[in-house]
Formats: C-alpha cells, sequence, structure tokens
C-alpha cells in the first residue's frame, strides 16, 4: 500500500505543484505554515538521552480539545518525559499554544506527508512514541515510523458509521493503515468490533474509553469562573455549542419564543464554523433579535451573543443553566455532550448524534440529557427546564454525575504509555 502511495506522489504532486504553489504565494496565512511544514525554520534542539520523547499529534480544535487531559496527565505524572505536540490546523495550532503552553516541551507544525520532509521532522524530534489523537491518518509518516521502530499509538480512537462505510469500501487502504499502529486505543467495544471487521489484529485493539471524560480532572476551570466578556442581566442563561447551518434558525425560533414569555432568559451560540457568526447575525436580525458578535464587540446584544471564537465555549458551558450540542439537529453526526455535562449542565441534542452516539444515549438514560427531534420538542423541553427548578437540578447533577462513574481513562492510557516507552 505504501508502495503505491508512494507512486501515486510521485505522479500527481508535479502535476499540482504549479495550482498549489500559486495557492500558496497568494493567500499569506497559508504561506508561512506552508514552508513551516516543509520544515523550513525546524530547529534540532540540543538532544538530552536521560529523557525520552513523546510526539502528540492532533488534527484541528476537537481533537486539541480531547487532547488536554492526556497531556496534562502526562504532565503531571511522567515529568520525566519531554512532550512534543503538533496540530495540522491553524485553528488548532492557536487553540494548542493557548492550553497547552505550560505543559508542553515543543511546538512543531505538523510535517507534508512527503518521504524528504517526514524523514527531517523525524529525525529533528527523535521521538520514542508517537501519539496520534483520534484521526488524521498520513501513510507516509506511520510507515517511516514503523520503519524506523518507533512505536505509534493512536488513543481516542473512534469509528462513525459514516467512516465505516468509507473504510469498507477502501479496505486496501486502511487495513494496512490500522495495522501499521503498534496499538490502537478505541473509546468503546463498538468501535474495537469495527476494527476487527476491518481485518486488524485484536491484539493491536485496546478499548480505554474516551479521553474527555477526565477532562475535569486535569482542568482548572470549575463552574461559574469569570466570563472574558460581558452579557446583559439575565436570570437564566441557554448556550449553545457547535451549531451548523440549518441549526441556527430552528433554535432561534424556539428561543423568540421562550423570551416573549421570560424575558430573563439569555442565549449564547456558539458556531462550529467560527466564520458564521455575521450569518448567524443576520438570521437574528430576520427575527428582530439584536445580536453581538464576540469577534466585533467584547459585550453581548440586546438578545443574545454570538461566541465565533475559538477556546471560550466551555467556560461559557460552565455559567449555562441548560445547554445544546450542534451538529446534531442537521446529519453532522453531533458534537461532544460530555462538556456541558460536567458543569451540571441540563444536555439537549437532536436525533443525529452519531458520532458520540453511546455517550449520547447513555446520558438519557441516565437522566442527564434529553434528546428533540425538531423545533416543538425543543420548545417544549426548554419551557419545562426553564419552570421547574427542580427538573432542571436533578437533570444536571444525573449529566455531572455519570461523567464521573466514566473516569479514570487516563489512568488507563498512562499505564499502557508508560509499558510502550
Amino acid at each position: 500500500m505504501i508502495l503505491v502511495y508512494t507512486l501515486a506522489q510521485l505522479i500527481f504532486l508535479p502535476i499540482l505543484f504549479i495550482p498549489l504553489t500559486a495557492a500558496v504565494l497568494i493567500i499569506p496565512k497559508y504561506r508561512m505554515r506552508f514552508l513551516h511544514r516543509l520544515g523550513f525554520g525546524l530547529k534540532k534542539e540540543k538532544e538530552n538521552k536521560n529523557r525520552k520523547t513523546i510526539w502528540i499529534h492532533a488534527l484541528s480544535v476537537g481533537e486539541v480539545t480531547s487532547a488536554l487531559p492526556l497531556i496534562s496527565g502526562l504532565n503531571k505524572e511522567m515529568e520525566e518525559v519531554r512532550l512534543v505536540f503538533s496540530a495540522t490546523t491553524t485553528a488548532g495550532a492557536e487553540l494548542a499554544q493557548k492550553l497547552f503552553h505550560d505543559k508542553v516541551d515543543r511546538f512543531i507544525p505538523f510535517p507534508l506527508d512527503i518521504p524528504s520532509v517526514i524523514k527531517r521532522f523525524v529525525h529533528t524530534v527523535k521521538p520514542d512514541l508517537f501519539i496520534l489523537v483520534e484521526t488524521d491518518f498520513w501513510p507516509g509518516i506511520l510507515s517511516t515510523l514503523k520503519k524506523q521502530n518507533i512505536p505509534t499509538l493512536l488513543v481516542n480512537g473512534r469509528i462513525s458509521e459514516k467512516s465505516m462505510r468509507s473504510y469498507k469500501r477502501f479496505r486496501f487502504v486502511f487495513k494496512p493503515l490500522f495495522a501499521s499502529f503498534h496499538t490502537l486505543s478505541m473509546q468503546n467495544t463498538k468501535d474495537k468490533d469495527n476494527l476487527i471487521r476491518l481485518g486488524v489484529d485484536h491484539k493491536q485493539i485496546e478499548t480505554l474509553g474516551n479521553l474527555k471524560y477526565d477532562t475535569t480532572l486535569y482542568s482548572t476551570s470549575t463552574k461559574n469562573q469569570p466570563l472574558p466578556f460581558i452579557l446583559p442581566e439575565y436570570t437564566q442563561l441557554f448556550v449553545v455549542g457547535s451549531t451548523h447551518a440549518g441549526e441556527e434558525k430552528t433554535i432561534l425560533q424556539s428561543y423568540k419564543q421562550l423570551k416573549e414569555k421570560h424575558p430573563e432568559l439569555y442565549l449564547v451560540i456558539a458556531p462550529r464554523n467560527i466564520d458564521r457568526g455575521r450569518a448567524i447575525q443576520r438570521i437574528a436580525a430576520d427575527m428582530n433579535l439584536q445580536a453581538n458578535c464576540r469577534s466585533q464587540i467584547n459585550a453581548g446584544g440586546k438578545d443574545l451573543f454570538i461566541l465565533d471564537t475559538i477556546g471560550e465555549l466551555n467556560l461559557t458551558y460552565s455559567h449555562a443553566d441548560y445547554a445544546f450540542v450542534g451538529g446534531s439537529l442537521v446529519e453532522q453526526g453531533g458534537h461532544n455532550p460530555i462538556e456541558p455535562a460536567v458543569f451540571a449542565v441540563p444536555v439537549l441534542y437532536g436525533p443525529h448524534m452519531n458520532d458520540f452516539h453511546e455517550i449520547s444515549e447513555q446520558l438519557i438514560q441516565a437522566g442527564g440529557a434529553i434528546k428533540v427531534q425538531n423545533h416543538k420538542e425543543l420548545t417544549m423541553v426548554l419551557e419545562r427546564l426553564i419552570t421547574d427548578e427542580t427538573y432542571r437540578q436533578k437533570t444536571g447533577k444525573a449529566a455531572r454525575s455519570f461523567i464521573h462513574s466514566q473516569q479514570g481513562v487516563i489512568k488507563r492510557h498512562l499505564q499502557l504509555i508508560r509499558c510502550m516507552l
């Protein structure tokens, strides 16, 4: 498989060279990052043979967030280890610098998957272990690490139904790719079974749970820490996180209807794509709702605040009286319900939680979450949460209790990492 992949690079890279180079030169934000991913400016640090090095890589914002408890655990429990971190996207790299600045020894760009580039990065970093968080599989780097006998570990692995269909269709690509890992740590038994169905040896697979369950064990965030922005006075706060196009209109319809009855209610909405802030502002204006964007001003609008920034949603969840997790009213697979649940916040989401199916269903069974199908059900559930304080507190406490019952994931991962070093 790696031979075919390398031959494809030799054929297509020359063809794509001119358009890629033009795009990089034209778009300033890509220019330096592209050069850095080729290894320009990558400096070799003084080698310390007494410290082993772990290179941890995450794709973007979601994966960086998932990595937080693992990196915090490594920093606290394995101080003798040197940590190097990379992220593929600019947004992911910026969030990593913000979250891990005091926990990681070095930040580097992630190399382009070209043999000569990869070899330079591996030679410079000299990792004793490479950890990939959730996704971003590149045959070149995995093959190079395996050839150099550097163990590779996938953590927080998960396989959605959509991904499984692709993996089965291109089994000839993905089976050897997964097999190239020394160990694959999956979130649950369903993910493990999917890998076995692809033909991966069960001896390579561990089921150690979702890293995000342990976020609160290593996070300084507690409920109601000061927010970095100003909101109008409110009695109850509704926080909606990680929304996609097609969801905001439904949510704002319910919110407007409820706010007319409960003027003390206030909404903070955070789009998954922060570039969509202005679009949501226009949707709100069409409903006669006055909204401010965080990127424009440091204060909420009269009716709602659009959090079009990176890294502030989790803190905002800590102030919520109830929360809705986006990507679930439309077919986007949903987003992480653990983030609000750890703060004893009742969690709502739509019917499309495929990427977090097990967690979302267990939260419902525990009494900490409610699934809604449409605008009507969303309005009805919110009405009860607004008016029934006992129900609201009971649901929030059930959410937090369930998350606490699942903790211990980092301890299991650290045991595995110690064995691999």
